[in-house]
């Protein structure tokens, strides 16, 4: 594996660890310190701020103009629709459905893959998908099983959306990779995302009380807009200039296994009002058909360049 490969790999391995943390904490604080659109509200706005201050910084020029409308899409399907549906059927429906919903992202990239970027889907990437989807379901079914109170059909719906916006997102934006650095491409996203949340998000925004926030409240909110949302994002988009938006998206398998470490590590330090997540053997089979499943998408066949014309 190349160096370059590997660190993209490792990239992406970061961004689960803090996706599998930040399920917890975000769930903490919504939606009765901060409603889940004033959540994205700070999450956009923050994340803007720092991603275009990181530009000036830097002074990356500006993108082509017969590629903001490329730009412009991305920050709707990949910021808007995504960050809004995801924390509004977060707050509407059980953590155990937003999870099981979220492992068909990799099904719905591998498919949009196909008909946009001309992909190849081998069966190899195939039996890694489902060996990955099976682990994931079967692992957070275990894992929460008894905690079905509370399932929404509306935040199920919403769950949905996020998983084929995500999706889309992850295909159209490859091409960019090609020509801009990630933090052009993500900055310029982000800027447009924060145009489009706008009118959804600053009600409630404007609705929290500051003043009353407790400490571990103001690290969740500072945690999830810094690292849950600039360093993700700026991570993310890197591996996608490496890898193929199949092997990004089987990341996605990860996250149930590392939100269950988090989970024990919550709970022992008494973080974030975590409840202990139940182990056992099936738990530990199902981890393994996860792990599996992502060396089966991310593994290069012998004779398999790294994706299409995309390129």
């Amino acid at each position: 594996m190349a160096k370059s490969t590997l660190t993209a790999h490792l990239a992406l391995f970061g961004v689960a660890l803090i996706y599998g943390s930040n399920y917890v904490i975000a769930k903490g604080i919504m939606p009765d310190i901060v409603g889940p659109s004033g959540f994205i509200f700070l999450r956009v706005y923050g994340a803007s701020i720092l991603f275009l201050s990181v530009i000036f910084i830097l002074r990356k020029k500006m993108p082509d103009k017969k590629d903001l409308g490329r730009l412009a899409l991305c920050g709707l399907f990949g910021i808007a629709i995504n960050q809004l549906m995801f924390f509004n059927g977060l707050s509407r429906t059980t953590a155990i459905n937003s999870a099981i919903i979220m492992t068909t992202t990799p099904i719905i990239v591998l498919i949009l893959s196909a008909i946009i970027l001309k992909e190849r889907v081998t069966s190899r990437k195939i039996i890694g998908i489902i060996f990955g989807a099976v682990g994931a379901i079967g692992l957070v079914v275990l894992s929460a099983r008894g905690n079905l109170p509370g399932v929404s059909v509306t935040g199920d719906s919403m769950i949905l959306i996020n998983a084929i916006s995500f999706s889309l997102y992850l295909v159209i934006v490859k091409p960019l990779m090609s020509k801009y650095d990630p933090i052009t491409v993500i900055s310029w996203a982000f800027f447009f995302g924060a145009i489009y949340i706008l009118p959804f998000s600053l009600g409630q925004a404007m609705e929290i009380d500051w003043r009353a926030l407790e400490p571990q409240q103001l690290f969740s909110i500072i945690y999830v807009v810094v690292v849950a949302t600039f360093v993700v994002y700026l991570l993310n988009v890197f591996a996608l200039s490496i890898l193929s938006p199949n092997i990004v998206s089987s990341y996605i398998y990860l996250q149930p296994v590392v939100t269950l470490g988090f989970g024990f590590l919550f709970f022992s330090l008494g973080l974030f009002d975590a409840k202990r997540p139940a182990f056992s053997v099936g738990t530990a089979v199902c981890t393994g058909l996860i792990f599996v499943g992502v060396y089966l998408v991310g593994r290069k066949a012998k004779k398999e360049n790294l994706p299409s014309a995309a390129r």
